[in-house]
């Protein structure tokens, strides 16, 4: 990098949570720095939350139409490099598409969007563009996960047999929307969240965790989704049988109602000559098992790690990096590829260790999916391959 990025935001107005942890991810390295916001639809909303960060007012918006407008026409000392969108999911399309026409770079929070035909018209978008698109699936992130990836593509699990992830939390194990709680509200309301409950909260998650590790793809599911609390109008709980490429099986467990999880995320491979396992609340250890019994626990930080996983490191070990690093993991390769693009590189000339728009497409096939084998009760065919991808 020869300069700083400079980045706008849609989203994340006072009392949001996840814009701050953008914010703080994209600045962690110092390779780049917020320059103007849309931070919430009401002007007045969006003015607080850019004087309380220090934003210059004259490019602070009301409307992210009225940002897109006008910052496209700085001149390129002051034009924006790349803008991230974290509002609520119905907006994601719109925000998108009227950035990229506008010739920025993005970053969408996940999911990609509420509607399959809007996540493949952005593929579309973004191929004819020429530009960036990153989701943010933070997990990916993460050194020990980038660990795991790199024993399997290695060939140390032998022949996958079976993949197990889950997501459990319990925040909204009891009607919280109903107390005006903004984040439970929106996430509960089909018109802002879109079709799923939790697998589109936090469902997506895991299906992307194991698609990123084991680097398969689902071909098959059979679901149930579960709404527990009386009146809420979509699933809280959902299980997934799955079949993945090459015969391999699994499940896929996601549910918003289990009272007293905070945050647990966990991911079990099993193959034909060992097996790994990770979990959120123990993010710096993965667990390598053989048949033979013996248990190998690989720690964050040591020298003896994957490359890609020492590189997602930045303190030594017994110093915890967790939940932001792995945003800022995601944010130095969107920078850098960004900065590799404007230095006149090529697409395949860099480093896309990032969730794409493909990657979201996928993601929102698979809400599709399993929304119908749902109200079905049957097996669907999950077999996808979004606009312009080759298939392997």
């Amino acid at each position: 990098m020869t300069r700083r990025l400079t980045y706008g935001m849609v989203g994340g107005g006072p009392g949001a949570f996840i814009g701050d942890v953008h914010r703080m991810a994209a600045e962690l390295d110092g390779l780049a720095e917020l320059a103007a916001g849309a931070f919430s639809s009401d002007a007045a909303r969006s003015a607080a939350k850019g004087a309380d960060i220090g934003l210059d007012p004259a490019r602070v918006y009301g409307s992210y139409a009225e940002m897109a407008d006008v910052e496209a026409t700085r001149p390129d000392e002051e034009r924006l490099d790349f803008v991230i969108i974290v509002t609520p999911n119905h907006l994601h399309f719109d925000v998108a598409r009227t950035f990229l026409e506008a010739d920025f770079h993005v970053v969408c929070d996940k999911p990609l969007t509420t509607d399959l035909g809007d996540a493949e018209t952005l593929c579309r978008l973004v191929d004819a563009r020429g530009h960036v698109f990153a989701l943010t699936h933070n997990y990916s992130g993460y050194p020990m996960i980038k660990d795991a990836r790199h024993l399997i593509r290695e060939g140390r699990l032998g022949e996958i047999r079976r993949i197990q992830v889950e997501y459990f939390q319990g925040w909204l194990a009891t009607p919280l929307e109903e107390t005006g709680h903004p984040q439970a509200a929106w996430r509960t309301d089909p018109a802002q969240a879109g079709v799923a409950g939790a697998l589109g909260d936090i469902g997506t998650h895991a299906h992307h965790l194991a698609r990123y590790v084991t680097g398969l793809e689902v071909e098959a599911l059979c679901g149930e989704l579960t709404t527990f609390v009386p009146g809420r109008r979509l699933e809280d709980d959902a299980s997934l049988l799955m079949r993945w490429t090459g015969g391999v099986r699994g499940t896929l467990t996601a549910s918003q109602v289990a009272a007293g999880e905070e945050n647990g995320l966990a991911l079990r491979v099993f193959g034909s000559g060992g097996s790994l396992a990770w979990r959120h609340d123990d993010a710096e250890t993965l667990w390598f098992r053989t048949p033979d019994g013996r248990a190998h626990a690989r720690r964050r930080g040591h020298g003896w790690i994957s490359p890609a996983a020492a590189s997602a490191s930045r303190v030594p070990p017994g110093h915890p990096e967790g939940f932001i690093e792995g945003f800022a993991n995601l944010y130095r390769n969107v920078i850098s590829t960004i900065g590799a693009l404007q230095g006149g590189r090529t697409p395949e000339e860099t480093d896309l260790d990032f969730p794409t728009v493909r990657d979201g497409a996928r993601g929102v096939h698979f809400l599709d999916r399993a929304v119908e084998s749902g109200r079905r009760g049957a097996w669907v065919d999950a077999r996808y391959e979004p606009p312009g991808e080759t298939a392997p």
